[in-house]
C-alpha cells in the first residue's frame, strides 16, 4: 500500500475537520492541569521558536500546505521541529523535521541525502518566518538557517481531508525557485494576511543574507532528476529470535 499516493477509506463519519472522539472530561482536565504542575515537561520546554513555512509532498508536489515548527535546538548543528497545521489551541501533530548544519549534512551516505532539502530559498525568499518577531531579531538565525538542510516527514495529511493519521508517513520537500517548487500565491496571500506581513517585503529585506556557496545536488533530488519518494507498507516475515552472537 502506497498510502501517500492514495486516500484511505473515510474514517468514522463524525462533523469538523478534528479526529473523531468524546469531548474532554473535567477529571481529564483536571488531571492535564495536575499533571502539568508536577511534572517538569522538560523536552516540551525547550521549544523556543514557532517558524511558519510552507511544504510540498514529495511524490505530488501540486499538493502544498502551510506549516507551524514548534523548534528546540539540540546544539548549534542540529535543531528537531514538531510541526503543526496551525498555531491554534486545538493544532493536530503532523509530522517532525530535522535540521541539520551544511557540515552534518555532507557528511551524510549518498542515499540518505536524497531525504533532505535545502533552505536558502526557503529563507531568501521570504517564506520561512517567525510570526511576531522583528526581523531584526531574528536576523541572525536567518543567517544560519539559509545554510540548512531539513528531513521532513508528514504523518497526517490534513489536507486530503484525513480526520486521523492514517497510513505511511510522506516525505515533504521545501520551496524552491522552479516550477514545481513554487508556492501558491493564495497560500501565500491568506498566511501573510494572518500575520500582516508581506512575504515580498520580507523577501527584499533578506537580499544581503549569504547563500552557501554550494547547494549538493543530492538535497533537492527532485530539482536534477525529476524523481520524488514515496513510502509503501508491505507485509514481511517476523524476525522470531535474536541472531546468535
Amino acid at each position: 500500500m502506497a498510502s501517500s499516493d492514495k486516500s484511505p477509506e473515510p474514517t468514522p463519519p463524525y462533523g469538523g475537520e478534528q479526529p473523531p472522539g468524546k469531548p474532554m472530561t473535567m477529571k481529564q482536565h483536571v488531571l492535564d492541569k495536575g499533571a502539568a504542575m508536577m511534572q517538569s515537561l522538560k523536552p516540551i520546554k525547550q521549544m523556543s521558536q514557532h517558524v511558519c513555512t510552507f511544504a510540498l509532498y514529495s511524490h505530488d508536489m501540486s499538493r502544498q500546505i502551510e506549516t507551524h515548527h514548534y523548534v528546540s535546538r539540540l546544539n548549534q548543528d542540529f535543531l528537531q521541529c514538531a510541526v503543526y497545521d496551525s498555531d491554534d489551541s486545538t493544532a493536530r501533530l503532523i509530522g517532525v523535521e530535522y535540521i541539520v548544519s551544511d557540515k552534518i549534512f555532507e557528511a551524510l551516505p549518498l542515499e540518505e541525502q536524497k531525504l533532505w532539502h535545502s533552505h536558502a530559498y526557503e529563507v531568501k525568499s521570504g517564506l520561512w518566518v517567525n510570526p511576531r518577531v522583528p526581523e531584526m531579531i531574528g536576523r541572525p538565525e536567518l543567517d544560519n538557517m539559509a545554510k540548512t538542510y531539513g528531513k521532513f516527514w508528514c504523518t497526517w495529511q490534513v489536507d486530503r481531508g484525513d480526520r486521523l493519521p492514517l497510513g505511511a508517513p510522506a516525505l515533504m520537500m521545501s520551496p524552491q525557485a522552479v516550477n514545481l517548487g513554487m508556492v501558491r500565491s493564495d497560500l501565500v496571500q491568506k498566511r501573510d494576511d494572518k500575520y500582516n506581513i508581506s512575504t515580498d517585503a520580507l523577501k527584499q529585506s533578506r537580499v544581503e543574507i549569504d547563500e552557501p556557496e554550494w547547494i549538493s545536488p543530492q538535497a533537492d533530488y527532485w530539482k536534477q532528476h525529476a524523481k520524488g519518494f514515496a513510502v509503501d507498507i508491505q507485509s514481511i516475515e517476523m524476525k522470531k529470535r535474536a541472531p546468535f552472537p
